[in-house]
């Protein structure tokens, strides 16, 4: 799996990339949890996502934020994080000019990161968010939401209660024209350290009926 070295605004950002099986291949995008709780990655759910998309043809990348790994710079409470998924995204984007689709898939920290990334970029066809942490940070940016997604969460999630992220579902499956997702895994914590299958699954289905619905 190839390391790369991206050029940020806070200098090199570490990554991690697999190329698409053909010309046309869609592009996604993966963005780990928050740096100041271990969050990189290399943990279990954005290798996880990484690997899902990856064994379904994409140009997947995943990175480390700014200040993590060997990314240079310092944590920047998610405004400098946003300006490193931008050029993430915009790397994928000039390395697979022909792409047929977008999406981006984010753990906790980086699913804020990746649902305020993809309200910048109309061009995004999908997302999944993974234990969003919408008891943390503001999401009311939403509005609307410009691209369908799943939303997956645990059932035993003590770090964002399950009735905070279904507050936003909820807000957002008020729009015309976007299908909001919401799987609620019982048993599951915000890290999924038991049910890593799971995510597999949840992930690999929605993934598959998306694909079924607009071959890639």
């Amino acid at each position: 799996m190839p390391e790369v070295v991206l050029t940020g605004a806070a200098g090199r950002i570490e990554g991690r990339y697999s190329p698409g099986k053909k010309d046309t291949a869609p592009i996604a995008l993966i963005l780990h949890g928050h740096p100041k709780a271990m969050g990189q990655m290399n943990n279990p759910v954005p290798v996880q996502l990484f690997h899902l998309f990856m064994k379904r043809g994409f140009a997947t990348l995943r990175f480390n934020f700014r200040g993590v790994g060997r990314s240079q710079g310092e944590f920047d409470s998610g405004v400098g994080e946003l300006a490193d998924a931008a050029t993430a995204l915009d790397w994928l984007q000039t390395n697979n000019p022909t792409a047929s689709q977008c999406w981006v898939a984010g753990f906790d920290f980086g699913a804020w990161i990746g649902m305020q990334l993809l309200m910048r970029r109309p061009e995004t066809d999908g997302f999944i968010s993974v234990s969003p942490p919408t008891n943390m940070y503001d999401f009311s940016f939403l509005a609307p939401c410009p691209a369908s997604g799943l939303i997956l969460h645990g059932s035993n999630d003590t770090v964002v209660p399950p009735v905070e992220v279904e507050r936003v579902v909820s807000k957002l499956r008020t729009q015309k024209g976007i299908v909001i997702d919401y799987d609620l895994v019982e048993g599951a914590s915000h890290f999924w350290a038991e049910n890593l299958p799971d995510v597999e699954q949840r992930v690999g289905d929605y993934l598959d009926k998306r694909i079924a619905a607009r071959p890639i």
